[in-house]
Protein backbone atom coordinates (compact mmCIF):
# COMPACT_ATOMS: atom_id res chain seq x y z
CA UNK A 1 0.00 0.00 0.00
CA UNK A 2 2.62 2.11 -0.93
CA UNK A 3 1.63 6.04 -0.69
CA UNK A 4 -1.59 5.04 1.07
CA UNK A 5 -2.02 6.10 4.34
CA UNK A 6 -2.76 3.20 6.86
CA UNK A 7 -5.45 3.51 9.48
CA UNK A 8 -4.50 1.99 12.71
CA UNK A 9 -7.16 -0.49 13.85
CA UNK A 10 -7.78 -1.00 17.65
CA UNK A 11 -9.84 -4.03 18.34
CA UNK A 12 -11.32 -3.06 21.63
CA UNK A 13 -11.54 -6.11 23.61
CA UNK A 14 -12.00 -4.24 26.81
CA UNK A 15 -13.56 -6.31 29.41
CA UNK A 16 -15.25 -8.43 27.38
CA UNK A 17 -12.87 -11.55 28.88
CA UNK A 18 -15.23 -11.18 32.03
CA UNK A 19 -12.16 -11.88 34.17
CA UNK A 20 -11.08 -15.06 32.39
CA UNK A 21 -7.53 -15.34 30.66
CA UNK A 22 -8.43 -17.89 28.66
CA UNK A 23 -11.24 -15.60 26.85
CA UNK A 24 -9.00 -12.69 26.95
CA UNK A 25 -6.18 -14.96 24.82
CA UNK A 26 -9.06 -15.83 22.51
CA UNK A 27 -9.92 -12.64 21.97
CA UNK A 28 -6.15 -11.67 21.22
CA UNK A 29 -6.84 -14.66 17.95
CA UNK A 30 -9.76 -13.43 16.99
CA UNK A 31 -8.22 -9.55 17.00
CA UNK A 32 -5.18 -11.35 14.91
CA UNK A 33 -7.13 -13.03 12.49
CA UNK A 34 -9.49 -10.12 11.79
CA UNK A 35 -6.35 -8.23 10.43
CA UNK A 36 -6.49 -5.51 13.47
CA UNK A 37 -3.20 -3.54 14.20
CA UNK A 38 -4.03 -3.98 18.00
CA UNK A 39 -6.14 -5.39 20.60
CA UNK A 40 -6.77 -3.49 23.49
CA UNK A 41 -8.05 -4.56 27.46
CA UNK A 42 -8.16 -1.86 30.31
CA UNK A 43 -6.21 -1.93 33.07
CA UNK A 44 -7.36 -1.08 36.48
CA UNK A 45 -8.46 -1.76 40.37
CA UNK A 46 -11.78 -1.50 41.13
CA UNK A 47 -11.06 -0.57 44.70
CA UNK A 48 -8.42 2.52 43.40
CA UNK A 49 -11.11 3.26 40.53
CA UNK A 50 -14.48 3.72 41.99
CA UNK A 51 -16.16 4.92 45.35
CA UNK A 52 -18.51 1.77 46.72
CA UNK A 53 -20.89 4.02 46.87
CA UNK A 54 -20.55 4.70 42.91
CA UNK A 55 -23.70 4.17 40.75
CA UNK A 56 -23.48 2.42 37.74
CA UNK A 57 -24.24 4.05 34.21
CA UNK A 58 -27.74 3.30 32.56
CA UNK A 59 -26.19 0.91 30.10
CA UNK A 60 -24.51 -1.13 32.78
CA UNK A 61 -27.63 -1.17 34.83
CA UNK A 62 -28.64 -2.86 31.31
CA UNK A 63 -26.92 -5.59 30.86
CA UNK A 64 -25.82 -6.54 34.58
CA UNK A 65 -27.64 -7.22 37.61
CA UNK A 66 -28.80 -4.47 39.54
CA UNK A 67 -28.59 -4.88 42.93
CA UNK A 68 -24.60 -5.16 42.06
CA UNK A 69 -22.35 -2.02 42.56
CA UNK A 70 -20.14 -0.86 39.75
CA UNK A 71 -17.30 -1.29 42.50
CA UNK A 72 -18.11 -4.84 42.29
CA UNK A 73 -18.76 -5.62 38.97
CA UNK A 74 -15.78 -4.00 37.69
CA UNK A 75 -14.01 -6.03 40.36
CA UNK A 76 -14.67 -9.21 38.58
CA UNK A 77 -13.20 -7.96 35.37
CA UNK A 78 -9.76 -7.02 36.71
CA UNK A 79 -6.78 -8.68 34.91
CA UNK A 80 -3.60 -9.44 37.09
CA UNK A 81 0.08 -8.37 36.06
CA UNK A 82 0.44 -11.82 35.16
CA UNK A 83 -2.31 -12.02 33.26
CA UNK A 84 -1.49 -8.98 31.22
CA UNK A 85 2.63 -10.28 30.86
CA UNK A 86 0.36 -13.76 29.54
CA UNK A 87 -1.41 -11.03 26.50
CA UNK A 88 1.67 -9.44 25.79
CA UNK A 89 3.48 -12.92 25.19
CA UNK A 90 0.49 -13.76 23.23
CA UNK A 91 0.09 -10.44 20.91
CA UNK A 92 3.65 -10.80 20.05
CA UNK A 93 3.67 -14.71 19.13
CA UNK A 94 0.25 -13.46 16.67
CA UNK A 95 1.96 -10.26 15.44
CA UNK A 96 -0.53 -7.73 16.83
CA UNK A 97 0.18 -5.05 19.19
CA UNK A 98 -0.80 -5.16 22.81
CA UNK A 99 -2.77 -1.81 24.34
CA UNK A 100 -4.56 -1.78 27.32
CA UNK A 101 -6.04 1.68 28.64
CA UNK A 102 -4.99 2.40 32.28
CA UNK A 103 -7.76 4.05 34.67
CA UNK A 104 -6.11 4.97 37.64
CA UNK A 105 -2.49 5.83 38.38
CA UNK A 106 -0.69 3.01 39.56
CA UNK A 107 -2.34 1.39 36.74
CA UNK A 108 0.07 4.30 34.26
CA UNK A 109 2.70 2.78 35.88
CA UNK A 110 1.79 -1.25 35.79
CA UNK A 111 1.58 -0.29 32.04
CA UNK A 112 4.92 1.66 31.76
CA UNK A 113 6.43 -1.02 33.50
CA UNK A 114 5.67 -4.37 30.70
CA UNK A 115 6.97 -1.87 28.10
CA UNK A 116 3.89 -0.11 27.02
CA UNK A 117 4.74 3.24 25.40
CA UNK A 118 0.98 3.89 23.14
CA UNK A 119 -1.39 4.86 25.71
CA UNK A 120 -5.02 5.01 24.93
CA UNK A 121 -6.58 6.85 27.18
CA UNK A 122 -10.51 6.58 28.23
CA UNK A 123 -12.96 9.25 27.98
CA UNK A 124 -13.37 9.95 31.24
CA UNK A 125 -9.75 10.44 32.01
CA UNK A 126 -10.04 13.35 29.92
CA UNK A 127 -10.61 15.70 32.93
CA UNK A 128 -8.04 13.99 35.21
CA UNK A 129 -5.37 16.31 36.07
CA UNK A 130 -3.09 13.72 38.04
CA UNK A 131 -4.00 10.88 35.79
CA UNK A 132 -3.06 13.11 32.50
CA UNK A 133 0.44 14.32 34.23
CA UNK A 134 1.68 11.15 35.12
CA UNK A 135 0.81 9.44 31.85
CA UNK A 136 2.37 12.84 30.17
CA UNK A 137 5.90 11.24 31.98
CA UNK A 138 5.93 7.98 30.84
CA UNK A 139 3.81 8.21 27.13
CA UNK A 140 5.97 7.93 23.40
CA UNK A 141 2.34 8.34 21.90
CA UNK A 142 -1.12 9.01 23.60
CA UNK A 143 -4.54 8.23 21.86
CA UNK A 144 -7.46 10.13 23.90
CA UNK A 145 -10.76 9.91 23.71
CA UNK A 146 -12.57 12.82 23.91
CA UNK A 147 -16.51 10.94 24.49
CA UNK A 148 -18.43 13.46 26.61
CA UNK A 149 -16.11 16.43 26.31
CA UNK A 150 -16.36 19.99 24.98
CA UNK A 151 -13.75 21.93 22.71
CA UNK A 152 -12.49 23.83 26.40
CA UNK A 153 -12.38 20.47 27.96
CA UNK A 154 -10.24 18.74 25.44
CA UNK A 155 -8.14 21.74 24.72
CA UNK A 156 -7.73 22.10 28.82
CA UNK A 157 -6.66 18.26 28.66
CA UNK A 158 -4.20 18.98 26.28
CA UNK A 159 -2.89 21.84 27.72
CA UNK A 160 -1.89 19.51 31.35
CA UNK A 161 -0.40 17.24 29.04
CA UNK A 162 1.71 19.25 27.53
CA UNK A 163 2.73 21.20 30.45
CA UNK A 164 3.67 18.10 32.10
CA UNK A 165 5.83 17.17 29.57
CA UNK A 166 4.44 16.07 26.68
CA UNK A 167 5.86 18.41 24.25
CA UNK A 168 7.07 16.91 21.67
CA UNK A 169 4.93 13.65 22.50
CA UNK A 170 2.43 12.31 19.06
CA UNK A 171 -1.15 12.86 20.51
CA UNK A 172 -4.20 11.57 18.51
CA UNK A 173 -7.90 12.57 19.41
CA UNK A 174 -10.34 10.00 19.17
CA UNK A 175 -13.96 11.51 18.58
CA UNK A 176 -16.06 9.62 20.71
CA UNK A 177 -20.01 9.33 21.89
CA UNK A 178 -20.13 7.77 25.47
CA UNK A 179 -22.92 5.60 24.89
CA UNK A 180 -23.50 2.10 24.71
CA UNK A 181 -24.65 1.73 22.09
CA UNK A 182 -24.49 4.70 20.34
CA UNK A 183 -27.57 6.18 18.13
CA UNK A 184 -26.92 6.90 14.83
CA UNK A 185 -28.52 10.47 15.41
CA UNK A 186 -26.30 10.92 18.44
CA UNK A 187 -22.79 9.95 16.48
CA UNK A 188 -22.27 13.74 15.35
CA UNK A 189 -18.85 12.27 12.90
CA UNK A 190 -18.45 15.77 11.38
CA UNK A 191 -16.88 16.39 14.72
CA UNK A 192 -13.90 14.71 14.28
CA UNK A 193 -13.34 17.38 11.17
CA UNK A 194 -13.68 19.92 13.81
CA UNK A 195 -11.36 18.15 16.47
CA UNK A 196 -8.63 18.09 13.50
CA UNK A 197 -9.27 21.96 12.56
CA UNK A 198 -9.15 23.10 16.06
CA UNK A 199 -6.31 21.28 17.41
CA UNK A 200 -3.97 20.86 14.40
CA UNK A 201 -4.16 17.63 15.64
CA UNK A 202 -4.17 13.58 13.95
CA UNK A 203 -7.69 12.49 14.51
CA UNK A 204 -9.60 9.20 14.75
CA UNK A 205 -13.15 7.79 15.68
CA UNK A 206 -13.68 5.56 18.53
CA UNK A 207 -16.80 3.73 17.82
CA UNK A 208 -19.68 2.75 20.11
CA UNK A 209 -22.42 1.75 17.23
CA UNK A 210 -23.95 -0.93 16.85
CA UNK A 211 -22.78 -1.91 13.26
CA UNK A 212 -19.67 -1.13 10.86
CA UNK A 213 -21.36 1.67 9.11
CA UNK A 214 -19.92 4.28 11.19
CA UNK A 215 -16.44 3.55 11.45
CA UNK A 216 -15.91 3.16 7.55
CA UNK A 217 -17.66 6.06 7.18
CA UNK A 218 -14.72 7.63 9.95
CA UNK A 219 -12.07 5.84 7.53
CA UNK A 220 -13.67 7.76 4.74
CA UNK A 221 -13.90 10.91 6.32
CA UNK A 222 -9.93 11.11 7.40
CA UNK A 223 -9.34 9.02 10.69
CA UNK A 224 -6.12 7.81 11.79
CA UNK A 225 -6.95 5.33 14.41
CA UNK A 226 -10.11 3.63 14.38
CA UNK A 227 -11.08 1.52 17.86
CA UNK A 228 -14.54 -0.75 17.82
CA UNK A 229 -15.27 -3.00 20.38
CA UNK A 230 -15.39 -6.36 20.14
CA UNK A 231 -16.41 -9.81 21.43
CA UNK A 232 -16.56 -13.81 21.00
CA UNK A 233 -20.18 -14.07 21.79
CA UNK A 234 -22.93 -10.30 21.68
CA UNK A 235 -25.06 -12.64 24.04
CA UNK A 236 -22.32 -13.47 26.71
CA UNK A 237 -23.58 -11.45 30.03
CA UNK A 238 -21.16 -8.38 30.97
CA UNK A 239 -21.66 -4.66 30.36
CA UNK A 240 -20.04 -4.07 27.11
CA UNK A 241 -20.77 -7.33 24.89
CA UNK A 242 -24.11 -5.67 23.69
CA UNK A 243 -22.22 -3.06 21.88
CA UNK A 244 -19.34 -5.12 20.93
CA UNK A 245 -18.99 -6.66 17.00
CA UNK A 246 -18.14 -10.55 17.03
CA UNK A 247 -15.18 -11.87 14.81
CA UNK A 248 -16.91 -11.98 12.01
CA UNK A 249 -18.00 -8.49 11.70
CA UNK A 250 -14.87 -7.16 13.12
CA UNK A 251 -13.08 -8.79 10.34
CA UNK A 252 -15.67 -7.18 7.42
CA UNK A 253 -14.83 -4.15 9.04
CA UNK A 254 -11.34 -3.99 8.99
CA UNK A 255 -11.52 -5.44 5.17
CA UNK A 256 -13.69 -2.10 4.61
CA UNK A 257 -11.51 0.52 6.15
CA UNK A 258 -8.58 -0.99 4.24
CA UNK A 259 -11.04 -0.68 1.30
CA UNK A 260 -11.59 2.97 2.25
CA UNK A 261 -7.28 3.46 2.65
CA UNK A 262 -7.43 1.93 -1.04
CA UNK A 263 -9.98 4.22 -2.34
CA UNK A 264 -9.13 7.25 -0.89
CA UNK A 265 -5.60 7.47 -2.67
CA UNK A 266 -4.70 10.82 -4.03
CA UNK A 267 -6.08 14.25 -3.72
CA UNK A 268 -4.77 14.80 -7.33
CA UNK A 269 -7.84 15.03 -10.25
CA UNK A 270 -6.06 12.81 -12.91
CA UNK A 271 -6.82 9.75 -15.31
CA UNK A 272 -5.58 6.60 -13.94
CA UNK A 273 -3.28 4.01 -16.14
CA UNK A 274 -6.80 2.02 -16.56
CA UNK A 275 -8.89 5.10 -17.28
CA UNK A 276 -6.33 6.50 -20.24
CA UNK A 277 -7.02 2.81 -21.79
CA UNK A 278 -11.16 2.96 -21.50
CA UNK A 279 -10.74 6.61 -23.02
CA UNK A 280 -9.54 5.17 -25.65
CA UNK A 281 -12.83 2.72 -26.30
CA UNK A 282 -15.55 5.18 -24.76
CA UNK A 283 -14.98 8.51 -25.33
CA UNK A 284 -15.79 10.00 -29.01
CA UNK A 285 -13.92 11.06 -32.01
CA UNK A 286 -15.18 13.25 -34.87
CA UNK A 287 -16.29 10.98 -37.69
CA UNK A 288 -18.13 11.02 -41.25
CA UNK A 289 -22.23 11.03 -40.57
CA UNK A 290 -22.27 10.39 -44.76
CA UNK A 291 -19.73 9.53 -47.26
CA UNK A 292 -17.38 12.97 -47.86
CA UNK A 293 -15.43 13.65 -50.90
CA UNK A 294 -12.07 15.36 -51.21
CA UNK A 295 -12.97 19.00 -51.12
CA UNK A 296 -16.05 18.87 -49.40
CA UNK A 297 -16.68 21.26 -46.51
CA UNK A 298 -17.19 19.73 -43.33
CA UNK A 299 -20.74 20.71 -41.87
CA UNK A 300 -23.11 19.57 -39.34
CA UNK A 301 -25.00 17.47 -41.63
CA UNK A 302 -21.97 15.47 -42.75
CA UNK A 303 -20.10 15.05 -39.41
CA UNK A 304 -20.61 13.40 -36.07
CA UNK A 305 -19.35 11.82 -33.14
CA UNK A 306 -18.66 8.16 -32.62
CA UNK A 307 -16.61 5.74 -30.93
CA UNK A 308 -13.61 5.17 -30.57
CA UNK A 309 -11.93 8.29 -29.08
CA UNK A 310 -8.39 7.42 -31.15
CA UNK A 311 -9.62 10.58 -33.48
CA UNK A 312 -9.53 14.64 -33.36
CA UNK A 313 -11.47 15.22 -30.07
CA UNK A 314 -14.67 16.51 -30.53
CA UNK A 315 -13.86 19.50 -28.52
CA UNK A 316 -12.37 20.60 -31.79
CA UNK A 317 -15.97 20.59 -33.46
CA UNK A 318 -15.50 24.13 -34.21
CA UNK A 319 -12.43 24.47 -35.25
CA UNK A 320 -13.14 20.97 -38.05
CA UNK A 321 -16.35 22.69 -39.16
CA UNK A 322 -16.30 24.74 -42.53
CA UNK A 323 -12.63 23.06 -43.13
CA UNK A 324 -12.17 21.36 -46.80
CA UNK A 325 -11.96 17.89 -46.40
CA UNK A 326 -8.46 16.53 -47.45
CA UNK A 327 -9.99 13.23 -48.89
CA UNK A 328 -12.10 11.01 -49.76
CA UNK A 329 -13.95 9.63 -46.36
CA UNK A 330 -16.41 6.74 -45.96
CA UNK A 331 -19.45 6.99 -43.72
CA UNK A 332 -18.03 6.38 -40.13
CA UNK A 333 -14.74 6.69 -41.07
CA UNK A 334 -12.88 8.86 -38.80
CA UNK A 335 -12.28 12.27 -39.88
CA UNK A 336 -8.52 13.09 -40.14
CA UNK A 337 -6.88 16.43 -40.91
Amino acid sequence: MTGVARVYVIAEAGVNHNGSIETALALVEQAAAAGADAVKFQTFSAKRLVTAQAPKAAYQLDTTPSAESQRDMIARLELTPEDHRTLIGETERRGIEFLSSPFDLESIDLLASLGLRTFKLPSGALTDLPYLRRVAHVADRIILSTGMATLAEVSHALEALRAAGADDTPITLLHCTTEYPTPPEDVNLRAMTTLAEEFGLPVGYSDHTAGIAVPIAAAALGATVIEKHFTLDRAMEGPDHRASLEPADLARMVSAVREVEQALGSPVKAPTGGEAENARAVRKSIAAAQAICAGDIFTEDNLTTKRPGTGISPMRWDEILGRPAPRDFREDELIEL
